[in-house]
């Protein structure tokens, strides 16, 4: 069996008609799931691994699941972190302290698909509470950042069964409008794949409560 660290070596390639060799990283199974997402070290550690994922792929911020976990934990009881995780509150409270706004809403599941920026929800698996990043929905596939399992598609009944109908969005300056974590893999026809890469428009910013001075 090959060691772990050659799994994701560069493969080099031979092209036609003499034009030479050329070299393509090949990822691994595992890095390929955890793309552009933060997995969770911790078993009570969802919450801070979504919420990194959201500062760094979103904000473009240099932060760590274990920076994050510190911040939570003076801004939260240790006890109840020990017990039952983070909560919402937790992170509200955490992202405050970088100049950051959470908020909370309420979402039927019609409206699921209208939700164009990530949002950290939780569901519920097996009768525990954990954490995701939401990142699209389109159709009947639900796109998520899972801190535990990786980058996943849930069908969207299956997905509304475990969860609770909020979704929390981190919003304020230096959101990237073309965020990789607004970005469905794989998609399923040409109309989606444009909407799928298309960058957020600053109305629909508004709409979640961005507000001016956070986009100009």
């Amino acid at each position: 069996m090959l060691p772990r660290a050659s799994l994701a070596a560069d493969l080099q390639f031979y092209s036609l008609a003499g034009l030479g060799q050329f070299n393509k990283p090949v990822r691994s199974v595992r890095e390929e799931r955890f793309k552009n997402l933060v997995e969770q070290q911790y078993d009570f550690s969802c919450g801070a691994a979504a919420v990194t994922t959201v500062l760094k792929y979103a904000y473009n911020l240099d932060v760590t699941e274990l920076d994050v976990i510190e911040g939570m934990l003076e801004v939260s009881d240790p006890e109840i972190v020990a017990e039952k995780g983070f909560s919402l509150l937790d992170i509200r409270k955490y992202v405050q302290k970088h100049s950051l706004r959470g908020r909370g809403y309420n979402v039927e599941p019609e409206a699921l698909d209208s939700i164009r920026i990530p949002t950290i929800t939780l569901l519920n698996i097996k009768g525990y509470q954990h954490f995701v990043v939401l990142k699209r929905t389109i159709g009947d596939s639900v796109y998520v950042a899972d801190p535990a399992l990786g980058n996943r598609v849930i069908p969207r009944d299956e997905f509304i069964k475990g969860w609770n109908g909020v979704i929390f969005a981190v919003i304020g300056k230096g959101f990237d409008k073309q965020t990789v974590l607004s970005q469905s893999e794989p998609a399923l026809t040409a109309r989606r794949f444009m909407d799928s890469f298309s960058p957020i428009s600053n109305s629909e910013l508004l709409d979640f409560g961005f507000s001016h001075a956070d986009l100009f």
